[in-house]
């Protein structure tokens, strides 16, 4: 279910203090957040850190409404330049998936919204939910902080089925300029 992304910002900025524009434009974007970065920062690149398939458990058969046992893609990637600027990760339902597209997602240094335009997907984002929370040691690590990191979980839809889950974390030190 999509919310009302203005209004949860709103209520994010009374609990951590104003957002710069374009950390909101990342926690609101219903686009490529790709694309965005390659605005603001220049063309990006992906790293990809884990990719594997898994059975989904009761969670995510839940929240992708697939069965439980299904295979899944569960992929974790850092986007960036020379530094990284979002953590990410993805599960994916294969069975929603043509050949095509698995075989360029299985290549994994290609970013889903990459992927997406040049198999001419159509689909649409709806935001699940936006937040803030404390960095795990992994995001302590890729970060080089310790800062808050501000997140959104979202997912891709296409033919009203949930094609790609995907949650997006960084800093709220980072894109802090207005």
């Amino acid at each position: 279910m999509d919310i009302n992304v203005m209004d949860e910002i709103t209520e994010l900025e009374k609990r951590v203090g104003g957002l710069s524009n374009t950390q909101k434009i990342l926690l609101a974007t219903d686009g490529s957040v790709t694309r965005i970065l390659d605005v603001v920062e220049g063309e990006v690149d992906i790293n990809t850190l884990t990719q594997e398939f898994q059975e989904a458990d009761k969670y995510l058969s839940q929240k992708l409404n697939i069965s439980e046992g299904d295979n899944v893609n569960y992929r974790v990637v850092v986007i960036g330049t020379d530094e990284p600027l979002i953590y990410a990760i993805s599960h994916i339902p294969v069975d929603r998936l043509t050949n095509n597209f698995k075989e360029d997602l299985i290549r994994a240094n290609i970013p889903i919204g990459r992927i997406l335009k040049k198999h001419n997907v159509e689909s649409r984002r709806e935001i699940e939910s936006v937040g803030v929370e404390k960095p795990d040691e992994e995001l302590k690590k890729i970060f080089k902080t310790d800062a808050m990191m501000l997140t959104r979980t979202y997912n891709i839809i296409r033919n009203n089925e949930i094609l790609i889950r995907i949650k997006e974390t960084f800093p709220i030190t980072s894109f802090n300029e207005n």
